[in-house]
């Protein structure tokens, strides 16, 4: 059969040649370098350890660990494209319905607002760990925590509040030098009278949300999914006290390590520091009276009480 160039064909026939040729070599959709090697090992390094990482938080871990060397961070595409070549992505969550929340739990600065939740650990022996812990809601560091292998109550609530002030404060400080709000839900432990007096001695701003309203303590929630996807689901649980003993390396590590992608994949302790490097002046502290409330104290609480749209009760 005797063959014609493919332009006097297409002009023949009045079509377009751009589309009329065969791609004998299809191009891979993903493309591959020499220098690929080093870094699928610095990626499956971190996926050894942190298996439910995706490529976001893997490309933190490794961009932290390239500029304490003084080299150059890999651009996060570049990790995705790698990680996707060697199935080593995670799989997507599934949507779930959204519910209109119209309050705002994020904070600009730290130490304004404290969030607090209690969940549960099932043990393979059929045991239980239950455990209430306190997030700075601007810098999302966990700054204590509690837990027991029965029920907590309101004894517990207030041994967190002790150690989560101790923890920012100091041991030495008898009141917050400023108001700070204490937000949970309306468990019981949160609501007893003894836990909101308790409260207020130490100078927090007791809220409780609305009912059946969970999005409005949404960042507990969220870091309760987080720890128990990055860390209970990672570790061996054969009883309470194996995993009583575990909780203060999980807590450290999600403080002082693990990526967030609302830090712009900076731990909650870097984060914290990155703003104390570039500290704004705001509302001096030294200024407020700690021994009891300070004019600058009793104002700030009371723009505190008067703010709108939280969607927050009041307890006490």
């Amino acid at each position: 059969m005797k063959k014609y160039p493919i332009t006097k064909v297409c002009k023949a026939l009045e079509i377009s040649r751009s589309n009329q040729y065969q791609n004998r070599k299809p191009r891979p959709k993903r493309y591959r370098r020499k220098e690929d090697a080093p870094v699928l090992e610095e990626i499956r390094a971190v996926a050894r350890d942190r298996s439910t990482y995706g490529y976001r938080r893997t490309a933190g871990i490794l961009k932290r660990q390239r500029r304490r060397v003084g080299k150059k961070p890999y651009n996060p595409k570049r990790i995705y494209r790698l990680m996707a070549m060697n199935d080593l992505l995670i799989s997507r969550s599934q949507e779930k319905p959204e519910r209109i929340h119209d309050g705002k739990i994020i904070t600009l600065r730290s130490d304004l607002r404290y969030c607090s939740d209690i969940f549960e650990i099932h043990c393979w022996n059929g045991e239980e760990v239950h455990v209430a812990f306190s997030l700075d809601c601007c810098d999302r560091e966990s700054m204590a925590f509690v837990a027991r292998p029965h029920d907590l109550t309101h004894y517990e609530i207030m041994e967190l509040m002790d150690k989560t002030v101790v923890g920012r404060f100091g041991s030495s400080v008898e009141k917050l030098p400023s108001p700070i709000e204490w937000l949970s839900d309306n468990g019981g432990q949160y609501t007893a009278h003894e836990t909101k007096a308790y409260g207020k001695e130490w100078g927090f701003i007791v809220r409780n949300t609305p009912a059946y309203s969970p999005e409005s303590n949404g960042m507990s929630e969220a870091f309760v999914g987080t720890f128990k996807r990055d860390y209970v689901g990672t570790h061996e649980l054969p009883d309470a006290a194996t995993v009583i003993k575990q909780l203060p390396e999980w807590f450290e590590d999600y403080s002082a390590v693990a990526p967030h992608s609302g830090l712009g994949y900076l731990s909650p302790r870097e984060y914290r520091a990155e703003k104390e490097k570039n500290k704004a002046p705001g509302f001096d502290r030294s200024n407020a009276n700690r021994s009891g409330k300070g004019q600058a104290w009793k104002d700030l609480e009371k723009n505190m009480d008067n703010r709108g749209g939280l969607g927050l009760s009041k307890t006490g």
